[in-house]
């Protein structure tokens, strides 16, 4: 089992080390673009301050997100440890396989 377990902990590391480069390149490219789009456009429009106010700034919006999917994903943890110890019973006893 702990081969098991060491191999798929080395594949994890791995994606996620994928994920990580694939990221930092996409937040390049996205840094390129937009200094090469913003040298190109008009300035927006600013928004009053009586609207601006009202609206949340990016940084909100994503801390919210995450926030809530991290709640979402432990609540979803307990759930299938709660599933898991309340079918323990049945999980426990060795299936027999009926005699044909």
């Amino acid at each position: 089992m702990t081969e098991t377990r060491t191999a798929g902990q080395e594949l994890q590391g791995q994606i996620l080390d994928t994920v990580r480069k694939s990221q930092e390149a996409v937040v390049d490219a996205l840094k390129a673009w937009a200094d090469a789009v913003s040298s190109i456009t008009p300035p927006l429009p600013a928004l009053s301050p009586a609207i601006a106010d009202k609206l949340p700034k990016p940084e909100e919006l994503v801390a919210n997100a995450y926030d809530f999917a991290e709640q979402l994903l432990a609540s979803q943890r307990k759930f299938a440890e709660d599933v898991l110890e309340a079918t323990g019973a049945v999980t426990a006893k060795k299936a027999s396989a009926p005699k044909k």
